[in-house]
Order: C-alpha cells, then sequence, then structure tokens
C-alpha cells in the first residue's frame, strides 16, 4: 500500500445501508483525520423495507433521504445515486463506465467497494447485487477509469483519466486489514438508525452491531471492549 497521505477517498456501494453495516466506523475515523470521503450508490434500495402499506414508487426516495442522513452523521457530504434497479444489478459494460466516471469526477487514492467474492459461510454479505457492484466496482478501477480510451464519451464529456492508488473491499472471504473503529461504534450505530424503513427490530441493532464488530476485534487478538471493522486491501498502483 502507499505510504503517501490519503486526501480523496470514495465509497462504493449497492444499497443504501451497504456502507454503514460495513464500513461506517471506518468512514468516521477517515473523516476525522481530514480525508475527503464521497459515497456511490449503485441503487436507491428501492426493492427493500418491510412497510406494505408504503406504495413502492417512494421506497427509493425514502432510502436516498436515509443514507444521506446517515452519511452526515460520520461526516459525509457528497452522495452519488446512480439509480440502477435494486435486485437486478449485473456487471455490465454501462455499470463500469458508469462508475468510471464517478471514479474521474471523485478522483479519489483510495476507493472501498464491495467484494466480488462470495462468503459462503454467511449468506447476507454476499447478495448478488454486492457481488456484481464489486466486479464492476474492480474493473472501473483497472482498467477503465486509468485508461483514457476506455469509455471516450468519458472524455467527450470531460473527465479525464484517474488512476486509483488502492482498493478496500468489504465483506471479504478472507479480511487481511482491521481497522480499530472503537471511538467512531457509537456513530456507526447512529448512522444505521436512520435507516429506519429497514429495521424492523431498531432496539437490537445496537447490540447486533456491537457484538459483531466485537467479534471481529477478538480473532486478531485484541482486548475485550476494542471494536473493529474487516476489510481485503489491494495495491492498486
Amino acid at each position: 500500500m502507499s505510504d503517501a497521505p490519503i486526501e480523496r477517498a470514495l465509497v462504493i456501494a449497492a444499497h443504501p445501508d451497504d456502507i454503514d453495516f460495513g464500513a461506517a466506523g471506518t468512514v468516521a475515523m477517515w473523516t476525522d483525520a481530514g480525508i475527503e470521503v464521497s459515497y456511490c450508490l449503485v441503487t436507491d434500495g428501492d426493492a427493500g423495507g418491510f412497510d406494505d402499506a408504503v406504495p413502492r414508487s417512494e421506497i427509493g426516495s425514502i432510502r436516498r433521504a436515509e443514507q444521506t442522513a446517515a452519511a452526515k452523521v460520520v461526516g459525509v457530504e457528497t452522495l452519488i445515486f446512480l439509480g440502477y434497479p435494486d435486485g437486478r444489478v449485473e456487471a455490465t459494460m454501462e455499470l463500469r463506465r458508469d462508475l468510471s466516471r464517478v471514479i474521474r469526477q471523485a478522483r479519489p487514492q483510495r476507493v472501498l467497494q464491495p467484494s466480488p467474492d462470495r462468503i459462503l459461510k454467511r449468506m447476507y454479505p454476499s447478495h448478488p447485487d454486492h457481488l456484481a457492484v464489486g466486479v464492476a466496482a474492480l474493473a472501473a478501477v483497472y482498467p477503465d477509469s486509468r485508461n483514457p480510451y476506455a469509455h471516450p464519451e468519458l472524455l467527450e464529456e470531460g473527465w479525464v483519466a484517474h488512476s486509483v492508488d488502492e482498493v478496500w473491499l468489504m465483506a471479504h472471504p478472507s479480511p487481511d486489514h482491521l481497522v480499530d473503529v472503537t471511538d467512531a461504534v457509537e456513530r456507526k450505530i447512529e448512522a444505521l438508525l436512520c435507516h429506519e424503513s429497514q429495521h424492523q427490530d431498531p432496539a437490537g441493532v445496537r447490540e447486533r452491531v456491537r457484538g459483531w464488530m466485537g467479534v471481529t476485534a477478538e480473532s486478531a487478538g485484541w482486548p475485550p471492549g476494542r471494536f473493529a471493522e474487516a476489510f481485503f486491501t489491494i495495491d492498486a498502483r
């Protein structure tokens, strides 16, 4: 990984709340350190939720608002929603182009994104949309966003090529890097609770999240009372 300071980071996810489950504590630590973080959500999460009284046509706007509020909790003001249909994401050339555009716009040194590799021991982190976004985002990092001749329409729009230095993968089956988010755990939980339409048991969110992150920290031999988020890191230079 690069020793150069990180000034800008881009977090790419399939659905609203993915970032908050997987990386909100880490994002809070980054923004506290002065890193400019932006989010790119591929879908509006329009297939999510549990309230049948809310028209499906309204879910996307509700979830955008929830994600915008959650982002503010951890210091993120810039969000881009691509509007792909929830539950039907594929790693198409169109998605690669759209993610390459966002990378060229944000010009991050670091991209945090879903893993393209399925976790077979737990189904939920490996939603097909997550895997598809993982594949497309990695292709956008390399080779698309750095190749001026890939997606020539982006140059026509004025977005010049940009090379990302490093990639962090959420929900990877073999993480190799832990971030101590003990000082940010309450903000992570607050961000998660902003997604009101997604919680059937909001009172249990705090206990579950602290439990998950405590186990992650203990797996690395950290003492009780510490909390961690785990990633697989890639040198993309």
